[in-house]
């Protein structure tokens, strides 16, 4: 749309494809918005986007000062460029042309120290700050994201209802609600995503297990994702899952999922998720075994050389032998049940990490709400957020989702299927570190008494860490050695 002498009531400088998308949703939503990009042709492609997809109320400035100029007071800009330096840089020549009262929303994928530190810096000016979480890919910008806006409140109040406009919609409302202070949005994408990647490699092991020691065709798979999508499993990756399976190459024969490498790509959240989890004392297996599953695929000609020296000193593969004697029904619904479970501790993982970063920066962060934003628009959108906002309704002080008691009840359910995935896998020689993980995280978690006990004895031996006992209070230290040799006494 060619320039306007109304001023606009929202900027957004960015217009990479995130950026321009979110642009039109905004536009198309009845606000006018004025973009701006260093280079000037992502402008002009945005504003012919605008033009043809409905005359939407679009505006394209060309410099720092007029696209800042070009918006009404006070002024709110997002911004969604490359997270680090470019930020800072973008922040650099826009803030100056802003005045006090003014707001910059950064709606990268942060790290949240890097928006905290940028919220003290811009208030030396007088500027409001949010850090926004945005999810759903390409096209949830374009027809409704999941949005995680932290910091200032003030500056959420002044876009909450272009924010609640632009969201994705759920029968319980916009998915978008404000988060907390500081760089609590940030983190809570963060902690998305780190979730995200355990829900895709749990994917990816179903799959395996499926196809190599069920010998599922990829027409079958799709039918599989494509019934299981329409149960408990209902979700946003189950379903494309299942699309993908249905696409054939168009460069060759067969299908296009059989062509591609596999190497994994990563942006860095899942590392920052597994990082906190080890400061915060947090156990997180789930995401981290996906985490190294993105690592190990990485090393594509390391894995084929070890493939090939392992033939040569008499490995031999499994799966097939295994799959002569398969019940296929019966296997692909205990992948079904082992999947689900698995899933449960993924997300119980993440929402453990959320409470105790809230507890350590004190957000007061409503995990309930947090599901419940989560049910439309994002990746990890599934249908049993629905189930996970009603267990920290219920009990806003939750230990873990593994003890609400229809969560419970339904692990307790599937374990036993859980058990045969894995141990079949094992069998196979096929790896599910996210199940096998999950797994192994219910295991301890539900045992009231573990072998902690031994190491803690043998961290006293060898550096008098001292220990505690079942039976009475205080710290103990012994001289283990000599008490086992018949030299000396309990202390």
């Amino acid at each position: 749309m060619e320039a306007s002498t109304a001023l606009s009531r929202i900027g957004l400088a960015g217009l990479a494809v995130m950026g321009q998308n979110l642009a039109l949703n905004v536009a198309e939503k009845g606000f006018p918005i004025s973009v701006y990009n260093r280079t000037t042709s992502k402008v002009d492609e945005t504003v012919k986007r605008a033009e043809d997809e409905g005359q939407l109320p679009l505006f394209g400035q060309y410099s720092p000062r007029e696209f800042v100029l070009s918006i009404q007071r006070p002024r709110s800009v997002v911004i969604l460029v490359k997270a680090g330096a470019p930020v800072d840089q973008t922040i650099a020549a826009l803030s100056d042309h802003m005045e006090p009262g003014d707001c910059i929303i950064d709606g990268g994928n942060e790290w949240y120290e890097n928006t905290e530190r940028r919220m003290q810096e811009v208030s030396n000016k007088g500027l409001l700050y949010l850090g926004m979480g945005v999810s759903g890919g390409e096209e949830g910008a374009r027809y409704g994201p999941s949005l995680m806006p932290g910091g200032s409140h003030q500056a959420y109040t002044n876009i909450k209802d272009i924010l609640e406009k632009v969201a994705a919609q759920v029968e319980d409302g916009p998915c978008v609600t404000y988060i907390g202070e500081g760089g609590s949005g940030n983190f809570v994408k963060m902690i998305h995503n780190g979730i995200e990647y355990g829900d895709m490699q749990l994917i990816s092991e179903a799959y395996d297990v499926l196809k190599h020691v069920g010998g599922l065709s990829n027409d079958e798979l799709a039918q599989i994702f494509a019934e299981w999508n329409r149960g408990e499993l209902e979700s946003f990756l189950i379903e494309i899952t299942s699309d993908i399976f249905r696409v054939k190459d168009d460069l060759g024969d067969g299908y296009l999922v059989d062509k591609i490498l596999d190497k994994t790509g990563m942006k860095g959240t899942g590392k920052w998720t597994v990082q906190q989890a080890a400061e915060l004392s947090v156990a997180a297996p789930t995401i981290a075994a996906s985490l190294d599953c993105r690592y190990l695929s990485g090393l594509k000609e390391e894995r084929e050389n070890a493939s090939e020296v392992l033939k040569q000193a008499g490995l031999k593969e499994e799966a097939g032998s295994l799959a002569q004697g398969i019940d296929k029904k019966r296997l692909i619904d205990d992948v079904r049940q082992a999947l689900y479970a698995s899933k449960i501790c993924s997300y119980a993982q993440g929402m453990n990490l959320l409470r105790a970063k809230s507890l350590e920066k004190g957000w007061k962060l409503n995990l309930g709400e947090l599901a419940r934003i989560w049910k439309g628009g994002c990746i990890i959108r599934a249908v049993f957020l629905d189930r996970i906002k009603k267990a920290y309704q219920r009990n806003p002080d939750l230990a873990s989702l593994l003890v609400d008691p229809e969560f419970a009840l339904e692990m307790v359910q599937r374990q036993p299927a859980w058990r045969r995935v894995v141990g079949l896998a094992i069998s196979a020689g096929i790896s599910t570190p996210g199940m096998c993980a999950s797994l192994s995280y219910f295991d301890t978690y539900r045992r009231a008494r573990l072998p902690a006990n031994l190491v803690q004895a043998q961290r006293d031996l060898f550096g008098a860490h001292t220990y505690e006992r079942t039976d009475r209070p205080g710290s103990f230290h012994t001289e283990w050695k000599k008490v086992a040799h018949g030299v000396g006494a309990l202390n």
